[in-house]
Order: structure tokens, then sequence, then C-alpha cells
């Protein structure tokens, strides 16, 4: 069963920002690291950014060149990741997993993704 839910994806202009949502009515994603994922077509699944129960910020891929940031919303069960300056490489579907990347373990939960288009 999914657990997770994310929510935010657009179609966007290259420079362009979004936010997306990752959300729970079953777990309270206060007690787990949230991690974002991302997968683009014909490409394998990449980590984005992971922040801890303690608000560290645990992973950091290379592409994000501080252009995106994660947070949590603990009032509303959610974490948010801020995506700014996007480019058409960052066109992907986006998910949110109870753990951080690389390698998630395997019983983490996950979403089922958000559409990220970024084209002019």
């Amino acid at each position: 069963q999914v657990k997770l839910v994310e929510s935010g994806g657009d179609l966007v202009q290259p420079g362009g920002s979004l936010r997306l949502s990752c959300a729970s009515s079953r777990l309270n994603l206060a007690f787990y690291a949230i991690g974002w994922f991302r997968q683009a077509p014909g490409k394998e699944r990449e980590g984005v950014l992971c922040i801890s129960v303690n608000d560290d910020i645990v992973y950091n891929a290379d592409f994000v060149k501080g252009r995106f940031t994660i947070s949590r919303d603990n009032a509303n069960n959610a974490v948010y990741l801020q995506m700014n300056r996007l480019t058409p490489d960052d066109t992907a579907v986006y998910y949110c997993a109870t753990d951080c990347p690389p390698q998630p373990y395997w019983g983490a939960a996950w979403g089922r993704g958000t559409q990220v288009t970024v084209a002019a």
C-alpha cells in the first residue's frame, strides 16, 4: 500500500520554480528521515535531498547546486522540496521515501511520484 503522497508537479518554464510536497495520512513523517528522489525517462533513479529527523540535511546531490531546498512542516505532516532555477535536465518523476539516498532500505515507504516537466 502506498503510504506517501507526492504533489506539486507541473509544467514549468526554464528558470522557474516549483514546490513539491510529500505527505502521509498513515505515517507521522516527523519520525522518519525523508528523502526525495527522481527518475527521468530512460535513466536510473537518483537521489536529490534528504532531511533527518533532526532537520539535518544528510544527502545533497551534486546537481542541486544550491537550487533546491528540503524542509519539514510537522504541523501539516509534510516535507517540501523547493526547486528554483529549474532546467530541462530537472524533468523527471519525483518521489519521496522514508529513507535517504543513495540506497534506501528495502522496507522504506514510497509514494507514486509527481511529474515535473521543465520546457519552454
